[in-house]
């Protein structure tokens, strides 16, 4: 897709669509204005009907407006200009490019707003970029078609090839996320990464099976067992920073999860191509780092399983025995998740992380307290926690912290083993899961985000088609920028 910037005018500028920003609740004012007067006060009369409010993604098409070059305008709403940020214009955007993907375009500008600074911008076409791509990849009729060519309003070389790194970036999460397991499954998905680190200049490491069984993975390798596919530990790393502290990503990538003998009704499953997200999201952020050329230190770490039901699949009364020497005992075998975790935080933390964060779509639980679009945040450290949050809220990705009091750790104590991988019946799922994993940083400050909700959408957003979001992975490239 290519991405350019324009200086002409709403009157002047040549394309198949022009989409132009309205603030609601104020006045007219930049491109919408000079709109409004070229086509006789159209929008305003139409504003003043209560056709166009200005609310954030609210869309408007008008065919063959007058005194335009352009055949089709969209006018999109950006909300109230006190509330302009990141996640409104991202939201804005996709938007618009959604509306105009329902058919082939060739090139389609933005006139959203004046001198934005270069981070609005790059939220703008990472939006643009997002919005256009749909999760049909084996549809022979697309609903959506990527556009050609985007061209936006007074806008940065720097601007725009940022928004464009973390447009695809945030597209290739989606896309690992979107395809079938039947496509991704530990094996490929690690040949990928493979792939994305010899292109965009990142160190590698595969863990296969045997060197999983060398290392003393126990946990990840007890839920793989009942699995023909093989797992893997992908380990990528952007090392920009010299001697400066590393800062480790860290993944859940059950590429496809039945449940395993606790097994999942069919509803259930029906979306758990997905639970790999926390994984996919790593890969994406560490592609747009690289692409970025932040300097500094970033980890990624990837465990990757299918957690499938055979003779051979872990049961509920196994004991684990984890790298790091801690016993968990199972019992339930779709609390698969933590236990993956449970190992590859121990080697993020051998590997030298000063911090981590891990992102994983962990609990039903999660999604029972905030819903589908916010995240639940857990932490040991406050300010690197608050740190993290912020850098979602600006990125309009919202979470929300979870408390992780020592009573909920006493919820997963086993009388047989260290642990015990669910808690006391249903209660404070997603917060007994985190307890887990909290055993396994040791003293590292670390944040878990639950993203079982936003990572997946069931129904479209007006910005967003069905399937995989991407979520996260432009809030981990804002914790990278703030690095260390």
């Amino acid at each position: 897709m290519k991405v350019t910037s324009t200086t002409q005018s709403v009157t002047e500028i040549q394309a198949d669509a022009v989409v132009l920003g309205v603030y609601a609740e104020a006045p007219l004012e930049g491109e919408a204005d000079r709109f409004d007067d070229a086509s006789g006060k159209l929008l305003s009369r139409l504003r003043e009907r209560g056709e166009f409010t200005g609310r954030t993604a609210e869309t408007l098409v008008l065919h063959g407006p007058q005194g335009m070059q352009a055949d089709q305008v969209v006018v999109v709403g950006l909300g109230k200009k006190a509330a302009l940020d990141r996640g409104n214009i991202f939201r804005a955007a996709g938007a618009a490019a959604k509306l105009l993907a329902a058919r082939p375009r060739r090139s389609v500008a933005f006139l959203l707003g004046g001198d934005w600074p270069d981070v609005m911008v790059e939220a703008g076409v990472c939006g643009a970029m997002v919005g256009c791509r749909g999760q049909d990849l084996y549809r022979d009729e697309k609903r959506l078609h990527p556009l050609g060519e985007i061209q936006w309003q007074n806008a940065s070389p720097a601007a725009l090839a940022a928004g464009q790194v973390l447009g695809s970036a945030v597209n290739l999460t989606r896309r690992l996320v979107n395809e079938p397991a039947s496509e991704i499954y530990p094996e490929s998905f690690a040949d990928i990464a493979s792939e994305m680190a010899a292109e965009d200049g990142l160190d590698i490491e595969v863990w296969d099976e045997d060197r999983l069984h060398k290392e003393n993975c126990g946990a990840l390798l007890g839920v793989a067992r009942g699995s023909a596919r093989p797992p893997r530990l992908v380990i990528l790393r952007h090392q920009r920073g010299g001697d400066a502290p590393t800062l480790a990503l860290v993944g859940k990538g059950v590429t496809f999860d039945s449940g395993g003998l606790s097994l999942k009704p069919t509803d259930s499953m029906k979306t758990m191509k997905c639970d790999m997200a926390g994984a996919a999201t790593v890969v994406g952020a560490l592609q747009a780092i690289a692409r970025l050329d932040l300097p500094i230190n970033v980890l990624g770490l990837c465990g990757l399983v299918e957690n499938m039901v055979s003779g051979t699949s872990y049961k509920l009364g196994d004991i684990l025995k984890t790298r790091s020497g801690k016993t968990i005992e199972v019992l339930n075998t779709d609390a698969e998740g933590r236990l993956v975790l449970a190992d590859v935080l121990d080697v993020a933390v051998d590997r030298g992380a000063a911090k981590i964060i891990d992102l994983a779509t962990l609990t039903g639980a999660c999604m029972v307290a905030l819903g589908t679009d916010v995240a639940g945040l857990m932490t040991n450290n406050q300010s690197w926690a608050e740190l993290v949050a912020g850098a979602a809220r600006i990125c309009g990705e919202p979470v929300w912290q979870l408390p992780m009091f020592e009573e909920y750790g006493e919820q997963i104590k086993s009388e047989v083993a260290d642990i015990k991988n669910v808690g006391e019946g249903r209660w404070a799922g997603a917060i007994t899961a985190a307890k887990l994993l909290e055993a396994f940083v040791r003293d590292v400050p670390w944040v878990h985000l639950d993203i079982a909700g936003p990572a997946f959408l069931e129904k479209p957003k007006p910005w967003q088609d069905t399937g995989a979001t991407g979520a996260f992975v432009r809030t981990l490239v804002e914790v990278a920028r703030r690095w260390p």
